[in-house]
């Protein structure tokens, strides 16, 4: 990030309230070549407004897994992958089961999986096994990849990812997924976890999105408030059923193919479908342009734990405390991780910065980070982690044992903030 964009950046969030928007664009954007395109013009066209678009396939023309995971006429190579992976273990759901407004998942031995898809294609698209679909398979984190650049480059515009920075930090978990399934396999309507970001490559095949802009999804909630699994069902045209159902809007339909890379902005709700059979690579990320969503969200989610269970909250002792434990295992997260996620973030900027501020550019260059992203990142941590702070509810949690205190960690990016005020 330059100073220009850091600006720009800066200016955008000022007095920005998180979740809104700008009015919903009428098509998504198709990027043709890298060489036009910064990642100046990303975060400015982009990422800040919270927009899709679509990249070309010339952005990932040198990704090994295209060149090794796909046969000569464009399908999955399947050979090639049950000699490398036959024997892992995998997560496979069945697209025609509903569970909860998700698919149930079982796990299998990916050659098996394998197995399943060629008969599936042979049975003409059909099986009594039902549309099973390989989703969320953790390839990166499951030790299996020696060197990433065999299979993948992570593209600059999305190298600003600290929901697996931190993971990686811990070094139990990632965000970093394949996706692989016949012609027909699909993906329920959802907005994605944490109201993270998104990209997507189809390595091979075809998808089409079905796209919401934040907010428009509220017009599809039936007379319970439910979200709908299927957004082209005929049951969404029952006005008993869904009442809000005539204020919607029709999705933005997007057709990617084989090679292109697909931004979801953060908030979007969707709906994707293979056109062919299919493999992607797929990452959710978060960083300091949706962090106050992020934040948002989670009080979200904490409100709807204390609605569900506000009847024994003058009888259960600790009910505050219960509440955070039922939203972590609910929602992944709860306020004391997200403290700490913020903590893990903060440290690595906050070094970067004091080596900067001494000069030591090459020191924090091989931290990852240039001077002018961490500055940002410091503007942005502050201004969530104050909202943190203030809330009721954070200031319920135990945090005798965090290191360093909240406030002190706070008071920390203040400072830094003022400090690199004249890089």
């Amino acid at each position: 990030m330059d100073l220009e964009t850091r600006t720009f950046a800066e200016r955008h969030y000022r007095g920005r309230v998180p979740g809104c928007d700008g009015p919903a664009p009428r098509s998504v954007t198709f990027i043709p070549t890298p060489d036009a395109f910064s990642y100046a013009d990303f975060v400015k066209g982009f990422l800040l407004p919270n927009l899709p678009c679509v990249f070309s396939s010339a952005f990932t023309e040198g990704w090994g897994s295209r060149r090794r995971w796909v046969t000569s006429a464009g399908k999955p190579d399947f050979e090639y992958l049950l000699r490398k992976y036959g024997d892992v273990v995998v997560p496979v759901a069945n697209c025609g089961v509903r569970e909860y407004n998700a698919n149930p998942k079982e796990h299998m031995p990916f050659r098996d999986y394998i197995s399943y898809w060629k008969e599936y294609i042979q049975g003409g698209y059909s099986s009594p096994r039902g549309c099973l679909y390989l989703k969320d398979w953790h390839l990166c984190r499951d030790s299996l990849v020696d060197d990433l650049e065999d299979i993948f480059t992570l593209p600059v515009y999305f190298s600003s990812d600290w929901l697996n920075e931190f993971w990686d930090v811990l070094n139990v978990d990632d965000y970093r997924f394949v996706y692989a399934g016949p012609k027909g396999t699909w993906s329920p309507f959802h907005a994605d976890i944490f109201r993270s970001f998104s990209w997507s490559v189809n390595i091979c095949g075809r998808k089409k999105w079905l796209f919401f802009p934040p907010g428009q999804e509220e017009a599809l909630r039936d007379c319970r408030g439910n979200l709908p699994y299927d957004v082209t069902s005929a049951e969404l045209l029952d006005t008993r059923l869904y009442p809000r159902i005539q204020h919607s809007s029709l999705p933005l339909e997007v057709i990617q193919e084989a090679g292109e890379m697909i931004f979801v902005p953060s908030g979007w709700h969707h709906q994707v479908y293979n056109l062919d059979d299919t493999i992607s690579i797929n990452h959710n990320w978060v960083n300091g342009c949706n962090l106050a969503n992020m934040w948002h969200f989670l009080q979200q989610e904490l409100q709807a734990v204390q609605q569900e269970i506000r009847e024994w909250k003058d009888s259960m002792p600790d009910w505050h405390h219960h509440c955070q434990v039922i939203m972590k295992s609910c929602t992944g997260i709860n306020f004391e991780e997200f403290y700490h996620f913020l903590k893990v973030i903060a440290e690595k900027r906050l070094l970067v910065l004091k080596q900067g501020l001494k000069g030591d550019t090459g020191d924090s260059m091989s931290l990852g980070l240039d001077l002018q992203q961490a500055a940002f990142d410091v503007g942005r941590l502050a201004d969530v982690l104050a909202s943190v702070v203030a809330h009721t509810d954070f200031q319920r949690v135990d945090t005798s044992a965090f290191s360093p205190q909240p406030k002190e960690l706070l008071q920390q990016l203040k400072d830094t903030m003022v400090a690199v005020e004249a890089l």
